[in-house]
């Protein structure tokens, strides 16, 4: 029989600075609620309506670290992970609560350098490409592999060192910035 899945994939902006905080042994966690938006055209009148969903995300170890070095309020965000329910007594009214939270594998920042303050990249190990713009930063619980996904977006940000890590090959697939015949004929 077939396993099943437990996927989620948002994009979307922080609702608030990310706070770190630190278990009894150590470990960094960052707890951050991302919104996204879904827009449709009303049936009845044509308007255009909008809808903000709020998603409550938590960030481990060394990808917690990160997110509150380098984002902040507003920070264009792409994130893969799963979702977990997490339950506990609560101690006022007795009763048995319960949240769900999706747990952050694989974090990529959107801002460009300047917007939103998420154009950094960090620490040991990620995937980096040439231009500038987000960071690819996976789940390093799983043997120290940040960057566990395939980049979605912008590429990486070089090495503070001023090398190319990784091969060398711009995160996010595209063809190498400039130098391309149809530069000047995009739109944008």
């Amino acid at each position: 029989m077939a396993r099943g899945v437990n996927k989620v994939i948002l994009i979307g902006n922080l609702g608030a600075d990310p706070e770190v905080k630190y278990t009894p042994n150590g470990a960094a966690v960052a707890n951050v609620n991302l919104a996204t938006s879904d827009s449709w055209a009303d049936k009845n009148t044509g308007e255009r309506q909008e809808r903000t969903e709020w998603h409550r995300l938590v960030f481990w170890n060394k990808l917690a670290e990160i997110v509150g070095q380098y984002l902040k309020k507003g920070s264009k965000i792409y994130v893969e992970g799963r979702l977990e329910t997490r339950s506990w007594d609560d101690p006022t009214s007795g009763q048995k609560r319960y949240m769900t939270e999706i747990r952050v594998g694989d974090m990529q920042m959107l801002d460009g350098r300047g917007e939103g303050g998420a154009g950094g990249g960090g620490g040991g190990g990620g995937q980096y490409g040439g231009g500038g713009g987000g960071g690819d930063f996976g789940d390093p619980g799983g043997g120290g592999n940040m960057g566990g996904g395939p980049p979605m977006g912008g590429g990486g940000q070089a090495p503070a060192g001023g090398g190319q890590a990784g091969g060398g090959a711009p995160a996010g697939g595209g063809a190498p910035m400039g130098g391309g015949p149809e530069d000047d004929d995009l739109p944008f």
